[in-house]
């Protein structure tokens, strides 16, 4: 039988949804019309989050946004209980949960791994640090810090110090309405700003690695 495209489920700590497509398009459609269908019984929950293996963290960080801002429900900022993605997991006991997830291998949720969400702008001197993915609702401002084993996504202007994918993957990204950092590395490549501002039309922009060399240009989500 064809999995959904797009569904709740229900596990002992609450709802989650899941996404099984690709197509972003597709997706957003979808979910437009389970909650017509049924917007009196999911206003106001509280979900545990969004698992998906295919959308980007940008596509999930619009969904989350969606949510929360067109149909009234709240996304935890935590990540998902383990044994949703490893559904094996479930009736270990505890310490065979946190065994099994010790290891120094490199971060592979860059699509939609874990993320940690921060809630301010970043003052000068503060840090935050993260096994996965980060996302900042807020500014970063020169003298703060902010180092993740995944993706960095800014949603306010970047001006301190950004470091993805600290454990040396290179596919991580960093990602800013406004890209102003004292010092941007990816992996063990480091990217300094240009001598002179340039104007970016008011589009966000990406930081990504490209022929071994960090590159930065506009954001442009049809593209």
């Amino acid at each position: 039988m064809k999995e959904d495209l797009l569904s709740f489920k229900g596990v002992k700590e609450g709802i989650f949804l899941n996404i099984n497509g690709d197509n972003f398009l597709s997706v957003k459609e979808e979910l437009d019309i389970k909650m017509k269908n049924a917007s009196n019984f999911y206003h106001g929950t509280k979900l545990l989050g969004i698992k998906s293996e295919k959308l980007s963290i940008e596509d999930l960080l619009e969904l989350k946004l969606i949510l929360k801002y067109k149909y009234d429900l709240v996304v935890s900022e935590e990540e998902l209980p383990k044994h949703i993605f490893h559904p094996s997991l479930t009736n270990n006991t505890e310490n065979n949960l946190e065994n099994d997830f010790e290891d120094n291998t490199v971060f592979e949720g860059i699509h939609c791994g874990m993320t940690k969400f921060v809630n301010g702008t970043l003052r000068s001197g503060q840090i935050v640090e993260y096994d996965g993915n980060i996302v900042i609702i807020g500014d970063v401002n020169p003298g703060a810090l902010i180092q993740a084993k995944g993706n960095i996504i800014v949603l306010g202007t970047l001006r301190g110090v950004a470091h993805a994918g600290v454990d040396g993957n290179l596919e991580a990204i960093v990602a800013s309405y406004n890209l102003q950092p004292m010092q941007l590395r990816i992996g063990d490549k480091i990217a300094r700003p240009p001598d002179e501002y340039i104007e970016t039309c008011g589009l966000p922009e990406i930081a990504k690695v490209k022929d071994g060399e960090v590159t930065i240009e506009p954001y442009l989500p049809n593209k």
